[in-house]
């Protein structure tokens, strides 16, 4: 991505359940392997562990979200001849207005490659997020590839397919306190902010009881907290910390520490293409399709391109 496009402000990852749901998802380092963390208090009487320490933030990591043993079998493709995406007009990096005028970004290329794999033509639509999920109801499209989170309220009006990604939660820190792993013990008496209200605060209320929790209105005084060191830590959905940390904001104070958390219960089902009610043959042909894109490299390849700082 050029610069430009990556000093491009994130916006508020407004329509994202907050994190990323644990069944079936595993995470391809690539330096190193890198663990979605679950946090446990130790039996009683073990040892108490010690925080690890690391001189730099944690190598960057690929999520994946296929197993390799679950091949999903191929459809009948025959029947389709074209696949109109729909997407968001402006929601970086995923989806926004390329410099020539037409459709970029993850979701958009990634979209590409299915339409490549199944072998039929790709139309790619922009549109404003609040249109998508009528404009498909109304057959104006085929299906929606815009970051969006699989909820109760949504699989009532649309279908999806299996996740192409989740938002993980993680802690970030100032880079001379980088922590490799993180558990609930490590961070007893530690201030650790995060936003008031959110699935992240209820999270850890449940898990990490002994920090001191400190609730911030908003991401810009969150991160103005821990830029400044009223905090030890941060807790919030990784995309966007991993935007902030990569950009000027930041002022390259901060880094991730410990990896990625994963709970559906409070951070939800993961993002899935959606397509309308009943249409089984492009849910099932996406689902192959981005199997085989996973497979061969190519959504990693993708996945490189676009996140410098990997949220995983």
């Amino acid at each position: 991505m050029a610069p430009s496009q990556q000093a491009k402000s994130l916006k508020t990852v407004r329509r994202l359940l907050i994190g990323m749901a644990g069944a079936g998802a595993c995470l391809l380092s690539t330096a190193s392997g890198a663990l979605a963390q679950t946090p446990a208090k130790p039996a009683p009487g073990a040892p108490q562990a010690s925080p690890q320490v690391a001189p730099q933030a944690a190598p960057q990591a690929v999520p994946g979200f296929w197993d390799p043993r679950r091949r999903p079998e191929r459809p009948d493709l025959s029947r389709l001849t074209v696949i109109r995406f729909l997407t968001e007009t402006d929601y970086p990096p995923f989806n926004y207005t390329g410099a020539d005028g037409n459709p970029a970004g993850f979701n958009v290329d990634l979209a590409r490659a299915l339409c490549e794999e199944i072998k039929v033509t790709c139309t790619v639509q922009m549109r404003r997020f609040e249109t998508l999920v009528d404009a498909l109801s109304s057959n104006r499209g085929d299906a929606i590839i815009a970051s969006m989170a699989v909820s109760p309220q949504l699989r009532a009006r649309a279908d999806f397919t299996d996740p192409y990604y989740r938002v993980p939660a993680r802690f970030a820190s100032r880079k001379d306190a980088v922590m490799q792993e993180i558990r609930p013990e490590y961070l007893e008496g530690k201030k650790v902010g995060v936003i008031a209200g959110s699935a992240h605060e209820a999270y850890l209320k449940a898990m990490f009881t002994d920090a001191e929790l400190h609730g911030y209105p908003n991401d810009e005084a969150l991160r103005t907290a821990l830029r400044r060191g009223e905090v030890d830590f941060i807790f919030g959905d990784a995309i966007s910390l991993a935007f902030w940390i990569n950009g000027t904001d930041s002022g390259d104070c901060c880094a991730f520490s410990g990896g990625p958390f994963v709970e559906s219960r409070f951070f939800g089902e993961g993002v899935g293409i959606a397509v309308r009610k009943g249409n089984d043959l492009l849910r099932q042909a996406l689902n192959w399709a981005l199997f085989r894109v996973w497979e061969k490299g190519r959504y990693t390849d993708l996945w490189l391109r676009y996140f410098s700082v990997s949220p995983f």
